[in-house]
């Protein structure tokens, strides 16, 4: 028996097949573009989804189609916060509202007023969640808002496709806004405040739970049989159920474009002072908390823009370090949330003097990021939710030195 999993990024989506020892056995990537019509919007035609995963998926059965014929399960992870619009046809209203689209900055603060989204939903209410991209809409797009039959996350846009039904899980519809969080339902209150019902909702599983099966259509063209599809998660928690990261105290540092600090919890408890995000988990009677920062190896990558060397040639100028660097950074390159929830705060390089060199740069760059993070373990700290050790995910977590400092910093 084979297993396999898509993983619906921002940039492309990835494909990979497993067998039950969690061997791999394939692999598929294909492409993504994001479209950007005006100033902070950021959105993706749904149909193209489809398309790279059938891209990726072909790259697999062309790769291993002996064992690919054993499939027995599919699940789909994914970038969160999307706003996917439907109408009664299942077919997209308009091309899909991102997580990084910052459109919505105005209707956060009227959602704010309407409901009580911290309480019930855990969080602040920011222009990367789904709920503040509904109320736009609402007020902006009125024809489009009227004909929505189905609101849909990215990833479950994908299952829709797989198995013909309209399905989501806890740890992504958490992301909504709409979620009553410490109950695992979706919240009249929080969908009325933007003029939505259950009825536009999907129906809501456990990760780990069943989503449905693949559609005959798709089984008979892929040449499979029966095959099971999960709920899925939502991208840093299925990175947790990668890492293994499932029970309570245990956590894990993801030093990729953006940071997290992750944290599993076994209760609903917010800090929304600090602006930590407050989710469930993908697997059942388990919540997480989340320390985020916008910018952590996306410093290097601009500092590696402007200087003309690559993110690892810049990594590797800084050797064992033996002390701070003289210059400070301020990692704020695209605003910041926890614990500031600064979405127009800026990055700074302080300190500068003739004689400092490019390794004193880059290692301040790799420092701010690390005090970054240090202030997303005080806000995890404050709710008691601390991990002791963790492990660290992400294209960062190739540099040794980087590691290093994160360790020193963060104790």
């Amino acid at each position: 028996m084979t297993y396999l999993g898509l993983d619906l990024g921002t940039s492309g989506v990835k494909a990979l097949l497993i067998d039950g020892n969690q061997t791999v056995l394939a692999e598929g990537h294909a492409p993504l573009t994001v479209m950007r019509p005006h100033p902070m919007w950021s959105e993706q035609d749904p149909q193209s989804w489809i398309t790279a995963c059938e891209a990726a998926i072909a790259q697999i059965r062309d790769a291993a189609p002996a064992v690919f014929a054993g499939l027995r399960g599919i699940a789909v992870s994914g970038q969160m916060h999307g706003a996917t619009l439907l109408d009664a046809n299942n077919k997209p209203l308009r091309p899909a509202i991102l997580w990084n689209d910052g459109r919505s900055h105005a209707e956060c603060a009227e959602l704010e007023t309407l409901a009580d989204f911290q309480g019930i939903g855990g969080n602040i209410v920011m222009a990367g969640f789904t709920a503040p991209k509904l109320r736009w809409v609402q007020k902006n797009e009125p024809g489009i808002f009227a004909k929505i039959h189905k609101v849909l996350l990215p990833k479950d846009y994908i299952n829709l496709w797989l198995t013909g039904e309209y399905v989501s899980e806890m740890s992504d519809a958490a992301g909504t806004l709409w979620l009553d969080v410490a109950n695992r339902d979706w919240s009249d209150t929080l969908l009325a405040a933007t003029g939505l019902t259950r009825d536009h909702m999907p129906r809501l599983v456990e990760g780990s739970g069943k989503a449905g099966e693949l559609r005959a259509d798709l089984a008979a063209q892929w040449g499979v049989g029966a095959v099971s599809v999960a709920g899925g998660a939502g991208d840093n928690a299925a990175t947790a159920c990668g890492l293994g990261v499932v029970h309570p105290g245990q956590g894990f540092l993801s030093l990729g474009t953006s940071g997290v600090l992750f944290s599993v919890t076994d209760s609903f408890a917010t800090n929304t002072e600090s602006a930590v995000h407050s989710f469930c988990h993908a697997v059942p009677q388990t919540w997480h908390q989340m320390g985020v920062i916008l910018c952590a190896t996306d410093a290097l990558a601009w500092l590696s823009q402007i200087t003309g060397q690559t993110p690892a040639a810049l990594a590797g100028l800084v050797k064992d370090v033996q002390k701070p660097s003289p210059i400070t950074f301020l990692p704020y390159l695209s605003g910041e949330r926890t614990p500031h929830n600064a979405p127009n705060a800026t990055g700074s390089f302080l300190n500068l003097r003739r004689d400092h060199t490019l390794p004193d740069m880059v290692q301040a760059v790799m420092e701010g990021v690390g005090f970054a993070f240090a202030d997303c373990c005080a806000a995890l700290d404050a709710c008691k939710s601390l991990p002791q050790s963790v492990y660290v995910a992400g294209g960062g977590s190739q540099s040794v030195v980087w590691l290093q400092m994160l360790a020193d910093i963060t104790n």
